[in-house]
């Protein structure tokens, strides 16, 4: 039963997971941290991805 469960659940982990990648190299494009923004969009998913979509690139330097 355990094993059923864990195995329903895996495509959304590795959604998420992806999700956080992605989250990861747009704010690098933004010249964000990607790592700081990877953990971010673990715990915020979706959430992240509209903050760093709507944010402005910070200069370079």
């Amino acid at each position: 039963m355990i094993a059923a469960n864990l195995s329903q659940q895996s495509p959304y982990a590795i959604g998420w997971g992806t999700l956080a990648l992605i989250n990861a190299g747009l704010a690098q494009g933004k010249n964000r941290s990607g790592l700081n923004w990877f953990l971010a969009s673990l715990f915020l998913g979706p959430i992240a991805t509209f903050f760093i979509v709507i944010s402005d690139p910070l200069p370079k330097g």
